[in-house]
């Protein structure tokens, strides 16, 4: 759907996107990661068609967005972090305004009014002025002039910024079900809300690309082991024999647990290339000593960008 291919753009001496490639497949959600000054906006102006590359290509279903400005500007719908709002408009009139703006064919556009406020959950504020607006209905207003149109792709960058814990789930959840329809690139810093929604991410550091992978395969990748926690009701001392005799656990330790009941949580590290699952519990099995919960601790997304921003910045 979305093909960027060795895009450049220079400010003078400075790259602010040093040579990218990478693709965004039709009805995938894409997250767009990168530290401060990274080159994320850039790319999502060339994107969009704010502004031009120096170098490179980008192309939107097929069409190049120099070359096709227009065709490309129809297919996609961007959410900016701060949302071009017209604060003395109600929430029906800037949807109006946004219609004519995006040349919408005026018998088309009264249902799809209809259909867009009801999505984000806007139609019960359609009549009262966006300044009176809460942030989190704002969001919500910003989001409906990007469906404006019924565009195939989703560019949003940050489209959670400044929410409450409540409108951040709510946000989220709508994001989630607009993945179904639409292309999806988003751009945020609240990492575990990128964990949550998107299917790849694309890691972008000083205008290169570091990573491009789901975060499962990245954590794989980066880790030295894998890692995971474990409850078992046994002694402590007999259970931690046990299982420093299973091959290619290389860690092992004591989090906590219930003296009274001789149930302890341990964290094992294993060798990453063996899956010591199956020789733990028939270990554990032929000693007697039952297994109550079992969960992966591998790397999460934090872990991920931190290790690959911090990284890039050391070499460089």
């Amino acid at each position: 759907m979305i093909e960027i291919t060795n895009l450049t753009k220079t400010y003078g001496k400075n790259k602010a996107v040093d040579d990218i490639t990478f693709t965004v497949n039709k009805g995938e959600i894409l997250g767009f990661l990168g530290p401060n000054g990274a080159g994320k906006t850039t790319t999502m102006n060339i994107l969009t068609g704010f502004i031009s590359s120096t170098s490179g290509s980008v192309k939107v279903d097929g069409f190049d967005v120099l070359e096709k400005p227009e065709e490309v500007k129809k297919r996609i719908g961007y959410l900016p972090e701060h949302p071009p709002l017209y604060l003395d408009m109600t929430v029906k009139e800037y949807l109006d305004f946004c219609a004519d703006l995006k040349s919408v064919p005026k018998k088309d556009w009264k249902n799809q009014k209809i259909d867009i406020m009801e999505l984000v959950k806007i139609t019960h504020v359609s009549h009262r002025l966006i300044k009176n607006l809460s942030k989190g209905y704002r969001q919500r207003v910003g989001l409906a002039q990007a469906l404006v149109g019924t565009p195939d792709v989703l560019v949003l960058d940050e489209p959670t910024v400044g929410l409450d814990p409540k409108q951040i789930i709510e946000i989220r959840k709508l994001i989630r079900a607009l993945g179904k329809n639409h292309t999806i690139i988003l751009s945020s810093h609240i990492l575990p809300e990128v964990s949550a929604i998107c299917d790849r991410v694309v890691i972008i550091n000083k205008g290169k690309i570091a990573a491009i992978d789901t975060p499962d395969n990245l954590a794989r990748k980066l880790s030295d082991f894998s890692r995971f926690s474990i409850t078992i009701a046994g002694p402590e001392s007999r259970v931690k024999d046990a299982l420093q005799e299973v091959y290619g656990i290389k860690y092992l330790e004591t989090q906590g647990g219930n003296a009274s009941k001789d149930e302890f949580s341990y964290l094992v590290e294993a060798d990453k290339e063996l899956d010591v699952r199956k020789p733990v519990f028939h270990k554990l099995a032929e000693r007697g000593f039952p297994i109550l919960e079992l969960k992966s601790m591998g790397l999460s997304l934090e872990d991920i960008f931190l290790q690959l921003t911090t990284t890039e910045t050391k070499e460089d």
